[in-house]
């Protein structure tokens, strides 16, 4: 018998990137110079509103550059989420510093503005927001907080691309902005991230120490401890393939919201994404949260969905509980909000490539199982 089988996320890949991908290969462009790099670099920061793109290797990669680009170091402090991907997180560690954490807001999933003005102390450097799984954070207030104390803003925007807040693009609003494109993102190069930025300083100061601080006037005479952090110009190949199909991929993530919606409004304990009235949401992940008045647990829907061809992936764990971190000195604090979204949180297929055959019987599927429960 013939089984549905739907992956989280599936990505598109352009005939264009192909094409790109190809030429870049026909003319021996392959590793990290090379014309699809600058192109690329262009063309997503034209698209985020900023005047300068720093390509690099992944996205955790941009977020540690950035830190590194403004001298954040030993004795410093970040403050972070503490519900979000690890990586905005040891980034922070890479660097010396000391992430402090802050629990988040229970709608939007992102840190809790009034919880951030409370963690600044005076060897508070930075603030990293983290919009999640396609939702911009409440950037007013923290923009706010960021000006009051002469602090950094480095937005981790790896999944919102395209995404606004009062009408500004996710990534264009604090000093340094970072992005990934690994394969589930909107826009993707395998791997790969980008730096965003208007301060022409950071940005020089970024590309040279992404290609291990060589000196301006002298390769091989190296003026800063720097990294290899370069994207090759196969992985801004794929990129620059998919740049003109953007918006169209914008709007096939919300038609997904939409109809995600529409279909699982009526299930009673399952609460869909809320979208606040200051944003628009690109959907990178359709997130739900299991509620007690489901009937089952988010595990159990998730092993029933698994056994019907639905593959479905949890929500981050709470960075308190990892157990590298397990003593870190902050973790005397508590973190209820993440903790409960943690442990009922999950989502559903959400890749550009869902068809609407497929989404339909995810759909039909939850509801099916949620009339069990």
């Amino acid at each position: 018998m013939y089984r549905m089988k739907i992956p989280v996320n599936e990505p598109i890949i352009a005939s264009e990137s192909k094409q790109a991908v190809i030429e870049a290969l026909e003319t021996g462009w392959i590793s990290s110079a090379g014309p699809a790099i600058t192109r690329f670099e262009q063309e997503f920061a034209d698209f985020v509103g900023m005047k300068h793109g720093v390509a690099v290797m992944n996205g955790t990669a941009a977020l540690h550059l950035a830190l590194a680009s403004l001298r954040i170091g030993a004795g410093d402090e970040v403050i972070v989420p503490d519900f979000t991907m690890i990586s905005t997180i040891t980034a922070v560690m890479y660097t010396g510093a000391t992430p402090v954490f802050v629990d988040i807001d229970r709608e939007t999933f992102a840190m809790d503005p009034a919880l951030v003005a409370k963690a600044v102390t005076p060897r508070t450097k930075a603030i990293i927001p983290v919009h999640l799984y396609g939702h911009s954070a409440d950037m007013d207030p923290i923009l706010d907080i960021a000006q009051k104390y002469k602090l950094a803003i480095v937005e981790d925007a790896a999944e919102v691309h395209g995404a606004t807040y009062k009408g500004r693009q996710c990534g264009s609003m604090g000093t340094m902005n970072c992005f990934s494109f690994y394969a589930n993102k909107l826009i993707t190069t395998g791997e790969g991230g980008m730096i965003v930025t208007n301060d022409d300083a950071l940005a020089q100061r970024a590309k040279c120490l992404r290609d291990l601080a060589h000196s301006p006037e002298k390769r091989f005479v190296h003026t800063d401890v720097g990294f290899n952090y370069r994207m090759t110009n196969l992985q801004a190949a794929l990129g620059v393939g998919q740049m003109p199909h953007i918006r169209e991929y914008i709007e096939k993530k919300q038609w997904m919201g939409r109809r995600y919606t529409e279909e699982l409004s009526t299930i009673r304990g399952l609460r869909l994404p809320i979208t606040k009235d200051y944003a628009t949401n690109v959907y990178w992940m359709y997130a739900v949260l299991v509620e007690d008045t489901f009937g089952m647990s988010k595990d159990t829907l998730r092993v029933k969905l698994g056994e019907k061809g639905v593959d479905t992936r949890d929500f981050f764990y709470p960075c308190h509980n990892q157990p590298f971190l397990k003593s870190h000195p902050q973790f005397t604090a508590s973190f209820p909000v993440t903790e409960d979204v943690s442990s009922r949180g999950f989502y559903l297929p959400s890749g550009l490539a869902l068809t609407e055959e497929q989404l339909t019987f995810v759909c039909s599927t939850v509801r099916e199982i949620a009339s069990q429960s």
